[in-house]
C-alpha cells in the first residue's frame, strides 16, 4: 500500500513530479539532480525524525509522530531509488558528479543500516545463528551490548559499560579491579564465544573483509581521506604507539589489563569529587558557551539519562539537517544521546566530545548533498574541544582545582592510545580474518601498551563500534594525528582556548565547518594547515609527557 503525499510536505518532490516526463526531459541533467537533491535532503530529515523517536527521546518530530515519518520515509526512499538509478549514467560535471555520489552513498548507508543508533531490535542470542547475513549479526551483536554490556553485576549493584570502565579508573584495589574488569566477561564471550574460528564475531570479521579486499571499507575511507595508502596508514599507527611506548614506562614492567587505566587516571581520581553526575552538562554547557558555541541557543537536544533499551553507545545525530527553504536558512536541528549515570573526567571528556559534533551539524551551510561530512574528520573535530578538559588551564577555571599537565596528558593519550591499538587490530583482522584476534590483542597491546598477555579473554570486545561497523574505529586512531593538528593551528592563529575563546566557533566554522563535505578533507587540511596532515604534532604532544618524568605507580 502506498502512500498519497501531500503538497503540504513534499513541495520538492510534488514539483518535480508533476512536471511530467516532457518537461523533465527538457531540463538539464543538472537541474534535475538539484530537484532530486531536494527530495533527498527531506529523506534526511525524515530519517532522523524516525531515529530521534526511535531512541526514545520523544514521541514526535515536528507534531508527528512515528507511523507519519515512517511513510513518509518509505516513500522518499521509492522515489530516490529510481531517480538515482536513472541519473547513474548521465553526464555531470565535475562537481555535481561528487554531489550525486555523496547523496547515493549516503542514502546507501542509511537505508542498510537501519537504526543503528536507536535502540536495538534484535536479541544478543540470535548471534549464535550461523545462518545470520552480516546485517543480523550486526544487529545482534549491537544488542548484547544494551542487555550485557549495559548490565554489569559487580559487589551487588548494576553498572552501565561506560560507568563500569570509569570505576576501573577509581577503585584502588587490584583485586576489586579484576573482579569488576571479568564481570564484563558475559558480553566478550556474547561477542567472540570461545574465540573459535565460528564465533559470531570472526564470521562478522570474515565478511567485512571482502569490502576491505574490495577497497571499500572505512579505512580505506580514511586513508583516502589523508590522501594516503593503507600501508602508510598502519606505518602512522604504529609509529604513534611507539612514541607512547617510549614515554609511558612499558619496559618497566607489564600492567595487567584491569590496571591499565587505573595506572594513568590519576588526574581523574584528583578531581573526582568536583565533577559529579550532575554537573556534567552545566561544565560542559559553560565551556562551549565561553567558545561562543552555546548549546542552549543552538537549541542542542541533550539525552543523557540511562533508560532500558536505550543505544548502548554514546552518539549525536541531526534530528533535521539544516538547509535552504524558500531562501531561507533553516538551522539543523541537533541531538547528544549518551548514558550517563556516574560523573568524571571521562565521561566529561565523551560528552563535550558529543556536543562538538553537535555545534559541528549546526555550522554546516553545505548544500543537503554535502551536508555529511567526512568520518574521520566528524571525529577529529569533536576532540578539539574534549582534549581541553585534560588540561589544567580548563580544570582550574571549570573545577577551582587542577591536576599536574603531566597527569591530563597521560590520562588523555592512555585512552587515545587505546583507540589507536583497536585500529591497528581491526586493520590487521580485516586484511587477515583468519587471524586470532584474541592472540593479536595481545600482541599489540603487550607491545606498545605494556599490558600483560591475557589471550584467553577477549577483552578488546568493549567497543560496540567494533561490530556495528568493523574498521570504524580507524576514525577515532587517524583522527587523533588530524585533532592535534587542528588544536595546534588553532591556537597559533586566535590564541589559546582551553579555557575559552569567543572567537573559536566562529573562526573554526568559517576555516573549517561550514563545507561539510563540499571541500575533500584533503583540500580542506591543506589550506587550513599548509600542509598535508602528518603524526608529527600528535607524537610531539606524547613526547611531551616525558619531559614531566614517569607517572605516579
Amino acid at each position: 500500500m502506498t502512500c498519497k503525499l501531500s503538497s503540504i510536505f513534499f513541495p520538492s518532490l510534488i514539483a518535480f513530479w508533476v512536471g511530467g516526463a516532457s518537461a523533465s526531459s527538457s531540463r538539464s541533467v543538472e537541474t534535475q539532480l538539484h530537484s532530486i537533491e531536494q527530495v533527498y535532503a527531506d529523506f534526511l530529515d525524515s530519517h532522523g525524525a524516525i531515529e530521534a523517536i526511535d531512541s526514545g527521546l520523544q514521541a514526535q518530530v515536528s507534531g508527528h509522530g512515528r507511523r507519519f515519518w515512517s511513510r513518509r520515509n518509505s516513500e522518499l526512499i521509492k522515489y530516490l531509488l529510481i531517480e538515482f538509478n536513472k541519473l547513474s549514467n548521465r553526464p555531470l560535471n565535475s562537481t555535481e558528479y561528487r554531489a550525486f555520489l555523496s547523496m547515493r552513498r549516503t542514502f546507501a548507508e542509511l537505508t542498510a543500516a537501519g537504526s543503528e543508533s536507536s535502540a536495538p531490535n534484535a536479541r544478543c542470542s540470535e548471534s549464535s545463528n550461523q545462518q545470520a547475513s552480516q546485517g543480523e549479526l550486526r544487529a545482534a551483536l549491537y544488542a548484547c551490548f544494551d542487555s550485557l554490556g549495559n548490565q554489569i553485576e559487580f559487589e551487588g549493584e548494576r553498572f552501565t559499560r561506560v560507568a563500569a570502565l570509569q570505576l576501573l579508573q577509581e577503585i584502588p584495589e587490584p583485586a576489586r579491579r579484576k573482579a569488576l574488569f571479568l564481570a564484563m566477561l558475559p558480553l566478550w564471550q556474547a561477542i567472540n564465544a570461545g574465540n573459535e574460528p565460528s564465533s559470531p564475531y570472526r564470521r562478522l570479521i570474515g565478511s567485512a573483509s571482502v569490502e576491505f579486499e574490495q577497497e571499500r571499507s572505512p579505512v580505506h575511507a580514511a586513508a583516502r581521506s589523508l590522501d594516503i595508502d593503507v600501508p602508510e596508514v598502519e606505518r602512522w599507527l604504529v609509529a604513534v604507539l611507539e612514541s607512547w611506548r617510549a614515554v609511558s614506562g612499558v619496559d618497566s614492567g607489564l600492567l595487567e589489563p584491569w590496571d591499565y587505566r587505573y595506572r594513568y587516571a590519576l588526574a581523574s581520581r584528583t578531581l573526582a569529587t568536583t565533577i559529579p553526575r550532575d554537573e556534567l552538562l552545566p561544565l560542559q554547557e559553560r565551556f562551549d558557551r565561553d567558545l561562543g558555541a552555546d548549546p542552549t541557543a543552538m537549541r542542542v537536544v541533550f539525552d543523557i539519562e540511562p533508560r532500558p533499551g536505550k543505544a548502548p553507545l554514546a552518539y549525536s545525530d541531526a534530528i533535521r539537517i539544516g538547509r535552504n527553504i524558500n531562501g531561507h536558512w533553516r538551522p539543523a536541528i541537533a541531538r547528544v544521546s549518551a548514558n550517563d549515570d556516574r560523573g568524571g573526567l571521562g565521561i566529561l571528556n565523551e560528552l563535550v566530545h558529543e556536543t562538538g559534533h553537535a555545534v559541528h551539524f549546526m555550522a554546516i551551510r553545505a548544500r543537503p548533498a554535502f551536508f555529511w561530512p567526512d568520518t574521520t574528520f566528524i571525529e577529529a573535530f569533536a576532540d578539539v574541544s574534549s582534549w581541553s578538559v585534560f588540561t589544567p588551564e580548563w580544570q582550574g577555571k571549570y573545577l577551582g582545582v587542577a591536576a599536574s599537565r603531566a597527569d591530563g596528558l597521560r590520562e588523555q593519550y592512555s585512552g587515545v592510545m587505546l583507540d589507536v591499538a583497536w585500529s591497528l587490530f581491526e586493520l590487521r583482522m580485516l586484511r587477515a580474518p583468519a587471524t586470532d584476534p584474541n592472540v593479536l590483542w595481545t600482541e599489540i597491546t603487550q607491545r606498545y601498551l605494556g599490558i600483560a598477555p591475557h589471550p584467553e579473554l577477549s577483552w578488546w570486545a568493549v567497543r560496540s563500534q567494533l561490530v556495528t561497523d568493523p574498521g570504524y574505529m580507524i576514525n577515532y586512531g587517524l583522527g587523533a594525528l588530524m585533532t592535534a593538528e587542528i588544536r595546534a593551528k588553532t591556537a597559533a592563529a586566535i590564541g589559546p582556548f582551553d579555557v575559552g575563546n569567543p572567537r573559536w566557533y566562529s573562526w573554526t566554522s568559517a576555516n573549517l565547518l561550514r563545507f561539510g563535505a563540499e571541500v575533500e578533507v584533503t583540500e580542506l587540511m591543506r589550506r587550513f594547515l599548509g600542509h598535508a596532515v602528518t603524526p608529527a604534532a600528535l607524537r610531539k604532544d606524547i613526547a611531551s609527557i616525558g619531559e614531566s618524568g614517569p607517572a605516579a605507580p
